[in-house]
């Protein structure tokens, strides 16, 4: 049976760790887990079993692997110090005998986007982020359709729009919408973005270091890097939607809380074929998962045991190739989530409800 094997690493220190050590969740701080993780080794977590391809009927095996450092741990310690430690944590996914490895959150963006990691391990690696952009793209298409946002005529934002993520999405939805925002640190870099993604029948291209600019927008993708929360309520037009692929989050929990006009969504969760069983609660339901983790199977269950996305250049043809892969083994965009929970019919009827409210008692 062939193997996999997925790096995890805690985002909400206190939550995350009490998934796996309920005792130290409860007794340690935030702070008191980010010094520790210093000296803890690579976890092992769980076996994965089930993920079977519907196209094949081939039944691979996997395990979850934890790197203990939080995001704010890996950006205060020097960049060799967090790529030993996701080398160790690779280590043991060889030990394990997995045939591939996937990177999740953090570890996948840290320094040069896992082309160190790769090199100094034996086993072949992926980030998993060309399945990320192929769902989340997928996500704002469908979330524009329920909240009846025509796409041909919506302006649509990416925050982080230089980044690896966040240029193949903007690549992308400049094929479906009017005008696109992109939106991120340093101009010269968004203008060059745009300049290369400009042409003919695509939407009109600008380019702000402004966050509070996507308040123009009726779609935002938002995939920075950052450790805090960059998008807040006020930021919003009412009937927005806003798909959060950024981990840790870049939708501020506030949004829920007070905007009751806004579909805030999760990126990138996928229905996993096959009878799965993760044996461990990272946060989403039974059978589903991020689609870098999909990714990360989905190549395994293709046989493809080779290096795959890794560096800051993924491209589309990448993006294009890994999605039918998925979508031939049975990998598919589930339902909604928004902040772990799922988004059910009547909320997102009520959201709409709310967002005319709200453009009536603006006009």
């Amino acid at each position: 049976m062939d193997t996999f094997a997925f790096i995890i690493h805690p985002i909400d220190p206190k939550r995350d760790v009490s998934r796996k050590f309920p005792l130290l969740g409860r007794l340690l701080s935030e702070r008191q887990i980010d010094f520790f993780s210093t000296f803890f080794p690579p976890v092992y977590i769980s076996e994965i079993t089930g993920v079977t391809s519907q196209a094949t009927g081939k039944e691979i095996r996997g395990w979850f692997i934890a790197c203990p450092y939080t995001p704010r741990r890996m950006m205060e310690l020097r960049e060799w110090t967090v790529y030993r430690k996701i080398i160790q944590t690779g280590r043991l996914a060889e030990r394990l005998g997995a045939q591939i490895l996937g990177l999740g959150a953090f570890t996948s963006v840290i320094g040069d986007a896992g082309v160190t990691i790769a090199r100094a391990l034996d086993i072949p690696v992926t980030t998993g982020d060309s399945y990320t952009v192929a769902i989340a793209v997928e996500a704002v298409r469908e979330a524009a359709r329920v909240m009846e946002i025509p796409l041909r005529q919506a302006t649509a934002a990416v925050v982080g729009a230089t980044g690896s993520i966040g240029r193949v999405c903007a690549d992308l939805l400049a094929d479906d919408v009017a005008e696109l925002i992109l939106i991120g640190r340093r101009q010269e870099a968004l203008e060059a973005l745009r300049d290369q993604l400009q042409g003919p029948d695509r939407a009109v291209l600008r380019t702000s270091t402004r966050v509070n600019d996507i308040a123009q927008a009726q779609l935002i993708l938002t995939v920075t890097s950052a450790v805090h929360e960059v998008i807040y309520p006020e930021h919003l037009q009412p009937g927005s939607v806003v798909c959060d692929v950024a981990r840790p989050r870049d939708v501020s929990a506030m949004v829920a809380a007070v905007r009751h006009d806004i579909l805030v969504i999760d990126g990138g969760m996928v229905d996993v074929p096959g009878p799965v069983d993760f044996h461990f609660n990272f946060g989403f339901p039974p059978g589903k998962a991020y689609a870098c983790m999909a990714e990360t199977m989905t190549l395994a269950l293709e046989g493809r045991f080779e290096d795959y996305t890794l560096g800051k250049n993924i491209t589309r043809a990448q993006v294009q190739e890994i999605s039918a892969l998925a979508a031939k083994h049975g990998f598919r965009l589930s339902g909604f989530r928004s902040f772990e929970r799922a988004v059910t019919e009547e909320q997102i009827q009520a959201i709409r409800q709310a967002a005319r409210q709200a453009r009536r008692i603006r006009s």
